[in-house]
C-alpha cells in the first residue's frame, strides 16, 4: 500500500463536505484520522467478542485476552522493546507521564534533585514534574531553545549534573515540529546516571523508533496520533526500572492477593494496569500498528517530508506569512503567524473553506512566550494528504490576506 490516493480511500472521514467545500484535513497532530481497519477491529469486538480479559473461563473472555495481548506484543515490536512486560498500556501520553512522575519520582526524586525540561515541552510534560516539584521540594531546570526552535545543546550541558535525577523531553515537539536529538542526549544524561523520558507523541507517527538503540529508560505515545483510537495509549519503560517502581492505582488486576492486613502487588505489567481496561480501543490500537507497518514508516516519512518542503516553500513566499519553527530536522509541522491578522480569525476562515487546522498556544504557553506570541496557525500532514491540500490552504491564506488588505 504506497500509493497516497488508495490510502486516503481507506479514511471515511475525509470523503465529506465542510462548510460546501471537500474536507481538507490538516490537523494530524492533534489527532490523526482513523483507517477501515482500525474502525472495523472496534466493530468487530462488541459486536462478536466483548468481554472482561484475563479472569475469564469462557470462549469470549479467551477471545478477548488474546486479541488485547496481541497489541501489546504489536507495540513491543513497534518500538523494539526487549520484553512485553515492558509495554503498559495507559490511557495516552499525558497519563504515562505522570504515571512515571507520580512513581518513579516518588520514590527516587527527592529534595533538592533536578529535573531537567526544555522550553518547547506539551504542558502534558511540564505539569506533572511541577506537581512532583511542589510535594517533594524537587527542582525544575529547562533548557533554553535558539529562534529556529532548537535546544541550546551547551546549556543542556550546562544544566547537567550529579543533581540530576530525570531528563524528560519531548521527541518531536507539536508545535514547531522540532526534532530533538534524544539519542545524544540520553548518552550525555546518563553519564551523570540520571533517567531519560522520551515524549513521542509526535515521533511515534512519522519516525521509526528503536528504543533499545535510543536507550531510553522511558518512552510514551499515543494511539490516536497513530491513526488509532483516543483515550489509548503506553509507557514503555525498562524492567529493572518498573520493577522498582511502586505501583500508580490500586485495585482489581494490579494485585497478587489481598487481605485486610496486607496486599502483594502483581508481576510486570499487570502492576500498572488496574481495573477493567479499555479493551475494546485497546485491540483497535493494534489494527492501527497494523496500519502503519502495512504502509510503512519508510514511504510514511517519504510522503509527510515531501509535504513539508511543499508547504514551508509555498509558505515562506507569502508576503506577511511568517514561519514558527525552522528547524533544521523536523517533522511534518508548519506553525505560522500572519502579521495583522489573530491566528484564531485565520483557522476561523479556513474552515469556511473547508480547510481544517490548529490554532492557539497549542499547550505550549512557555514556548509561545519564548516567542512573543499568543499563538500561531498549525497545519500538520499526515500519509493521507497530498500537495493539493497545501495548494488549498495557501489559496486559502492568499484569499484571507486579500480581505484584510
Amino acid at each position: 500500500m504506497n500509493d497516497v490516493l488508495t490510502i486516503k480511500q481507506d479514511f471515511p472521514i475525509l470523503h465529506q463536505d465542510v462548510n460546501g467545500h471537500p474536507l481538507v484535513y490538516l490537523d494530524n497532530a492533534a489527532t490523526t484520522q482513523k483507517p477501515n481497519m482500525v474502525i472495523d477491529a472496534l466493530d468487530k469486538y462488541y459486536k462478536t467478542v466483548n468481554s472482561n480479559v484475563h479472569r475469564g473461563a469462557h470462549a469470549l473472555a479467551d477471545q478477548a485476552t488474546k486479541d488485547f495481548e496481541a497489541t501489546r506484543e504489536k507495540i513491543r515490536q513497534f518500538l523494539n522493546a526487549a520484553h512485553q512486560e515492558e509495554i503498559i498500556f495507559t490511557r495516552g501520553t499525558t497519563e504515562a507521564i505522570n504515571l512515571v512522575s507520580k512513581t518513579f519520582g516518588k520514590k527516587f526524586i527527592g529534595a533538592g534533585d533536578e529535573i531537567i525540561i526544555s522550553t518547547m515541552e506539551h504542558h502534558s510534560n511540564i505539569v506533572p514534574w511541577q506537581m512532583l516539584c511542589e510535594e517533594n521540594g524537587a527542582i525544575l531546570k529547562v533548557i533554553p531553545i535558539n529562534d529556529k526552535g532548537e535546544i541550546i545543546y551547551e546549556e543542556f550541558l550546562n544544566l547537567l549534573s550529579d543533581k540530576t535525577k530525570m531528563v524528560s523531553i519531548v521527541h518531536a515537539s507539536n508545535a514547531l515540529g522540532t526534532v530533538n536529538p534524544v539519542e545524544r542526549i540520553i548518552e550525555d544524561a546518563h553519564k551523570v546516571d540520571a533517567k531519560v523520558l522520551i515524549d513521542g507523541a509526535q515521533s511515534s507517527p512519522h519516525l521509526t523508533v528503536d528504543v533499545q538503540k535510543m536507550d531510553c529508560d522511558f518512552y510514551v505515545f499515543s494511539a490516536h496520533k497513530v491513526y488509532g483510537p483516543t483515550g489509548i495509549g503506553a509507557l514503555y519503560g525498562k524492567k529493572e526500572l518498573l520493577e522498582a517502581m511502586p505501583p500508580f492505582h490500586g485495585g482489581g488486576e494490579m494485585i497478587k492477593e489481598v487481605t485486610f492486613e496486607k496486599t502483594t502487588y502483581n508481576e510486570l505489567p499487570y502492576k500498572f494496569e488496574a481495573g477493567t481496561p479499555n479493551i475494546g480501543d485497546t485491540i483497535a490500537f493494534g489494527a492501527a500498528i497494523d496500519f502503519v507497518n502495512q504502509v510503512g514508516k519508510s514511504f510514511i516519512a517519504e510522503q509527510e517530508n515531501k509535504l513539508l518542503a511543499y508547504a514551508t516553500e509555498k509558505l515562506s513566499k507569502i508576503e506577511r506569512v511568517r514561519l514558527i519553527g525552522t528547524a533544521d530536522h523536523k517533522v511534518s509541522v508548519v506553525s505560522f503567524i500572519i502579521e495583522g491578522i489573530h491566528p484564531y480569525d485565520v483557522g476561523m476562515m479556513l474552515d469556511a473553506r473547508g480547510i481544517a487546522v490548529r490554532t492557539g498556544h497549542h499547550c505550549t504557553q512557555p514556548l509561545m512566550q519564548r516567542f512573543g506570541l499568543e499563538g500561531t496557525v498549525r497545519a500538520s500532514f499526515a500519509v493521507y494528504n497530498t500537495l493539493e491540500d497545501v495548494d488549498k490552504l495557501v489559496e486559502g491564506i492568499k484569499r484571507i490576506i486579500q480581505m484584510f488588505g
